[in-house]
């Protein structure tokens, strides 16, 4: 019965110099019979690792956006099975969520699956994160790939199960990679922004300048605080680094204007 209802399912992974998280990730779905990874140029042992994995189909496209990188990836790499699982190279499929998908399949009436996270710093779970569920299953014909801020974002239309176990996220990249992406996302988001954003308060309070204490004071109850030690400071100075750059953004505009 597991096979059968695994066989439904293609893991596809999205890479760039990964060699610190993929090895993880590949373990954790060495269920599936076809693994899709889309590498946009690695110049690390990325490739290397994944060839090391059986099931791996591997695919190289220069990254462009992540809504074209996914798009390409889902529907232009030869999968043939009825759903996809869309996973970065930091994730891990858990067996407890491994069960509850095959459970839910069996069931049927299952056109997507919201999965929650959870956060870890080199195996160290917090208690909880700010990062929400997102639709990371979902069956290749109806899903739809749009891009927001600096992402995409997954959509499909037909009935989607919230799933109770969360994949893992683990990211042993170097801190510069971290520091680098963050300037990049940012630079995005400081776009947006500038655009009008999207009506929602945190985009009025990113205006004002006081998200980066807020989302680090937030960030660091939500993992655990004292309870969770260093692991727990980690993960609210980055938010607070995170929002920094963008607000720093922020009021160089205002400087400039006056």
């Amino acid at each position: 019965m597991r096979s059968n209802l695994l066989k439904r399912i293609t893991p596809v992974v999205l890479t760039y110099n990964e060699e610190e998280n993929l090895g993880r990730c590949l373990e954790a779905v060495s269920w599936a019979d076809t693994v899709v990874i889309l590498d946009s140029g690695s110049t690390d042992n990325t490739e290397q690792i994944a060839r090391n994995f059986p099931n791996v189909s591997w695919h190289v496209r220069p990254f462009d956006s992540h809504q074209q990188q996914w798009h390409y990836a889902i529907q232009n790499t030869g999968i043939t099975s009825e759903f996809v699982l869309a996973l970065d190279a930091d994730m891990e499929v858990t067996p407890h969520l491994l069960k509850e998908i095959e459970d839910r399949l069996d069931a049927g009436h299952l056109t997507g699956g919201m999965i929650p996270f959870e956060f870890r710093y080199y195996g160290r779970a917090l208690l909880g994160s700010l990062y929400p569920a997102q639709l990371r299953l979902f069956m290749k014909a109806k899903v739809q790939v749009k891009q927001t801020d600096h992402t995409q974002v997954f959509l499909v239309d037909g009935p989607v199960h919230r799933f109770r176990h969360p994949l893992i996220h683990d990211d042993r990249k170097p801190l510069d990679r971290w520091v680098k992406a963050q300037l990049d996302y940012q630079r995005r988001n400081e776009s947006e922004l500038s655009n009008g954003g999207r009506g929602r308060a945190r985009d009025y309070l990113r205006k004002l300048g006081v998200m980066p204490p807020l989302m680090g004071a937030l960030a660091y109850v939500r993992a655990g605080g004292p309870f969770k030690g260093a692991a727990a400071a980690r993960y609210a100075y980055e938010r607070m680094a995170t929002e920094s750059i963008l607000a720093i953004r922020l009021m160089n505009q205002r400087i400039k204007r006056k």
